[in-house]
């Protein structure tokens, strides 16, 4: 069978990513084969044991809740793509290296406003932050184009987290510092080690377009590509054209949920045991969508707006093909349960008149200065979310 084109891509995309990694201007002080020590956690307030990274079926673990044969190198040797540890920022208006239709991933927490460009995201995966004084694994994976940020305490201890160099279904696969423990990126479960079946908790962080983060977040901090501590291609896609909705996931096993092609975009939500996807389809078009839905008799809305590119479709982040830019909130204000329209590229509530913005906060009209509960939501291909959601309902147009 011939080998399809986009896994001959990725072949050249991880020997860019290596090679990257072996680069002698890497300053972190730690040696890229050898994961570093946590400073930050004490270590006997969890259970010891082996190190998962040495091996995956050790008698002294938990029970797996994976298959750990599913659990396969993706090339690098742990850390060989390095997370960023000590992360610098500047100021929006000091950043003139950003296009306005350049996905960043969005945390905000406290009043504290962080964008962490796809750019960087795309050579380290992992950055260890601390936003609104709460620890923060911010993480984001290429190949199924997923950004999920976490709370990085595990049992009331804070630790940081790495790559393993493994992939799950074709998905990030995380360690954590105090335990060498293997974690799932797009669920945040420990899997295999001595910390498996802990969860993490996730942190609503979108992607969202350079323009609107900038827009909606003047006082905001940027991640700085230029103290990251390597040196890296930065704005350079090493996974040209891996987001094709008639491609194939890299080095995934098992058979592709048929209910859409494996690569398709989808927006998926888990909501008190409830999970719902919908293709990207089904809630974009025009400058503008809302999705008045519910998830297990939740009222939810899904905004969508125009003006976002995809960093994983061209040779540079920031001119991949239009995807646009979602938002999932609670639509309820004061107990009162609101529906929403589309109007321009902004939204308007039908009970109120007031104008909505992307971010969910209400910029004109009665409810002024309000915001919407932002839900977390997962931006990403269909297999992966197929993967962890089997039974999970699927909206298609």
């Amino acid at each position: 069978m011939p080998v399809p084109s986009t896994l001959v891509g990725l072949a050249s995309a991880l020997s860019m990513v290596l090679a990257g990694c072996a680069t002698p201007t890497d300053t972190t002080g730690t040696g890229l084969n050898h994961p570093a020590e946590a400073p930050l956690t004490d270590r006997g307030a969890l259970p010891q044991g082996p190190s998962a990274l040495d091996t995956l079926d050790d008698p002294a673990f938990p029970e797996p809740l994976i298959d750990p044969e599913e659990i396969i190198s993706g090339g690098p040797t742990p850390d060989g793509i390095p997370s960023i540890d000590d992360p610098r920022f500047l100021t929006v208006d000091e950043v003139d290296w950003i296009r306005d239709q350049e996905a960043v991933v969005a945390v905000v927490i406290d009043g504290d406003a962080r964008a962490y460009p796809a750019q960087i995201l795309i050579w380290h995966e992992i950055v260890n932050d601390t936003v609104g004084g709460v620890p923060v694994a911010v993480t984001f994976c290429p190949l199924c184009n997923s950004a999920v940020t976490f709370r990085r305490v595990i049992d009331g201890v804070e630790t940081t987290f790495g790559t393993s160099g493994r992939l799950f279904a074709s998905a990030l696969v995380m360690y954590d510092r105090a335990t060498e423990s293997l974690w799932t990126h797009f669920d945040g479960r420990a899997v295999v080690g001595v910390l498996a079946g802990r969860r993490l908790d996730p942190i609503p962080a979108p992607l969202m377009s350079w323009e609107e983060f900038r827009t909606a977040y003047p006082d905001g901090l940027v991640l700085d590509k230029f103290r990251t501590g390597h040196s890296r291609r930065y704005g350079d896609n090493p996974y040209v054209g891996y987001d094709d909705p008639d491609g194939f996931p890299f080095l995934f096993r098992g058979d592709a949920d048929g209910r859409l092609r494996a690569m398709q975009r989808v927006v998926g939500v888990e909501l008190g045991g409830a999970a719902k996807a919908w293709s990207l389809d089904a809630v974009s078009g025009g400058e503008a969508r809302a999705t008045n839905d519910t998830i297990g008799g939740t009222p939810i809305v899904v905004f969508w707006r125009a003006g976002q590119a995809s960093a994983t479709h061209q040779f540079q982040t920031d001119i991949g093909r239009m995807v646009g830019t979602v938002g999932v909130f609670s639509p309820v204000v004061d107990g009162r349960v609101l529906t929403f329209r589309a109007d321009g590229d902004g939204f308007i509530d039908g009970e109120t008149g007031s104008r909505w913005d992307i971010t969910g906060r209400a910029i004109a009209g009665p409810l002024t200065s309000t915001t919407l509960e932002r839900l977390h939501h997962l931006d990403t291909f269909w297999f992966a979310w197929s993967t962890y959601q089997p039974d999970g309902v699927l909206i298609e147009p």
